[in-house]
């Protein structure tokens, strides 16, 4: 356990100071490096550290999600609330249609080609959040793209739910309602928690040291709001979030309010990424076929095509509109929850929606990230924002 943990955070080390050096994504190097050392590759990460992955997947998102949610202060939402709204709104739509269009075209059948389109809408948010971080551009674009990642799986999750119900109405199945229920049974009580959390923790946090938490109180606040939201069965990313934009907007003593979990992430962070990669079978990428590459094609172009969309109608600079899309690439392992719900519901498309999406999660993982840097570089670059 240790030799493997110490061997884990050099090679971590090692792609964090390669990524720097080179600007290549540090997630897709840990997640390449994870691959490598998995079970598609050499298979040398012992079992008691895989055993780990879920555990560290819950604690880094959900600090990620802290992260995201400071994103949502009074003067960013002032700023940019109208462009993150319609943008994330916008790209949902577009990406359920599009996708759901375009396979039905290659000849899916309509009820998998609905539900893929609807997990089509999933993002990484720890990938992009790091991805953001990485490319080191702050400004209006990148304020705004953290909003959006912020909420962006809330409107997947329900796009999700209406896409399960609607192909229970098509086959003249009972209880279609029940994703629904559980859709708004998983946000609103993930805000409702992150409320409850985020209330308090605001007005404690930065009392012991003045302008500053702890980080024994941003470890408990972290590990509160999973462990409630797991025992709630609620939404832990949602509850992180709404936590998050509760104590930015409300902890006035505080200078920097997620100073802390900003030090903590990345140990967490960099464990993460490579049990992922360790994790993911690069073989589903070969059984994709055409279906794969139509499918992979359909959600790139339905997040650009979205995010263009999005934009011009929040009258966003013309310099920022065809970049949103590509900033919002990545996906992980929400998408992969998706198809895991989807396959056990309906049982007869369950091989096509798992192998799908978990075979293109891998791509989306791998050059999603540096899509974001991309994205984010090149609007950085650009001349004077035009309107």
């Amino acid at each position: 356990m240790f030799l493997g943990l110490g061997a884990l955070f050099l090679v971590g080390l090692v792609a964090d100071q390669l990524g720097r050096r080179t600007r290549m994504p540090r997630v897709t190097l840990l997640l390449a490096l994870g691959l490598l050392a998995g079970r598609s590759g050499l298979d040398v990460i012992p079992q008691e550290i895989t055993a780990l992955y879920d555990f560290l997947a819950i604690a880094a998102l959900t600090m990620v999600a802290f992260l995201l949610g400071s994103a949502l202060d009074v003067a960013t939402l002032r700023a940019h609330g109208r462009a993150i709204l319609t943008i994330s709104v916008a790209i949902v739509l577009v990406t359920v249609g599009l996708v759901t269009a375009g396979l039905v075209l290659a000849g899916l059948a309509m009820g998998p080609a609905l539900i893929l389109g609807a997990i089509a809408t999933a993002t990484a948010p720890a990938a992009t959040q790091d991805a953001i971080r990485q490319a080191n551009r702050p400004g209006p674009f990148s304020d705004t793209l953290r909003g959006i990642v912020a909420i962006d799986d809330a409107w997947g999750m329900l796009a999700f739910s209406l896409a399960i119900a609607a192909l229970h109405g098509m086959n003249g199945q009972a209880g279609e309602g029940a994703h629904l229920v559980q859709a708004a049974r998983d946000i609103l009580g993930g805000i409702a928690l992150g409320l409850a959390i985020g209330i308090p923790g605001a007005a404690m946090t930065g009392r012991l040291s003045p302008g500053e938490p702890l980080q024994t109180e941003a470890l408990g606040l972290v590990f509160l709001t999973a462990g409630a939201a797991l025992a709630l069965e609620v939404s832990y990313l949602i509850a992180a979030m709404t936590a998050g934009a509760v104590i930015v907007n409300r902890a006035r003593h505080h200078e920097r309010a997620f100073h802390e979990i900003e030090h903590l992430q990345w140990p967490f962070m960099m464990l993460f990424f490579l049990l992922a990669g360790a994790s993911l079978e690069i073989g589903t990428l070969a059984a994709l076929g055409l279906v794969g590459a139509v499918y992979l094609g359909l959600r790139i172009a339905a997040r650009i095509a979205g995010g263009w969309l999005g934009a011009r109608l929040a009258g966003a600079p013309r310099g920022e509109r065809p970049w949103y899309g590509v900033a919002l690439l990545p996906q992980a392992g929400v998408a992969v929850g998706m198809a895991l719900v989807a396959a056990e519901t309906f049982p007869e498309h369950g091989d096509l929606i798992l192998t799908l999406t978990i075979g293109t999660t891998v791509a989306f993982e791998l050059i999603g990230p540096a899509a974001t840097i991309w994205a984010v570089t090149r609007v950085a670059k650009a001349p004077a924002r035009g309107g």
